[in-house]
């Protein structure tokens, strides 16, 4: 069952780009996250949503927000990506699509290509924002800055 509004975000341990072991506990709570789900590294609509949550970093940055994308490629395809594209944020390798599951991200009509979802997780670790569009890569960024600034002003 997926994940809704008003959930708390399912608490999960992946390898990052570095192949380090990142658990989501040692930021939960402590900042606003952006957690966006993509279907696969270097794909046109994947690497445009890749540059465009890169692009503004700083912004998200700057409202006191981390920024984390995820897919099932391995650690190893996440790092080139990043280094290729100049990513300052964390890719998680969810090979197993463990995660994947425990969100509820859809796939598409038949199955194939993975979603493309973005949650917005607040300081208690609530689920406050979701977006969902696998042809509108570019729209995530606009939705998570709107959602991360409602947020952070709620919060002053």
């Amino acid at each position: 069952m997926a994940i809704a509004v008003g959930d708390k975000c399912p608490t999960f341990k992946l390898k990052d780009q570095n192949n380090t072991d990142f658990d989501i506990q040692s930021v939960l709570g402590k900042k606003v996250l952006v957690i966006y789900f993509y279907p696969k590294d270097d794909t046109p609509g994947c690497t445009a949503e890749a540059c465009s949550f890169r692009d503004s970093y700083e912004d998200f940055k700057d409202l006191g927000c981390d920024v984390i994308g995820i897919s099932s490629d391995s650690p190893e395809k996440h790092a080139k990506f990043a280094e290729k594209h100049r990513l300052s944020f964390t890719l998680l390798a969810d090979t197993s699509k463990t995660v994947r599951k425990e969100f509820g991200v859809p796939g598409n009509l038949f199955g194939l290509i993975p979603g493309r979802v973005t949650y917005i997780i607040d300081k208690k670790g609530i689920v406050r924002h979701i977006y969902n569009s696998l042809t509108n890569a570019a729209g995530h960024i606009e939705e998570s800055i709107n959602a991360v600034k409602t947020i952070t002003n709620e919060e002053a």
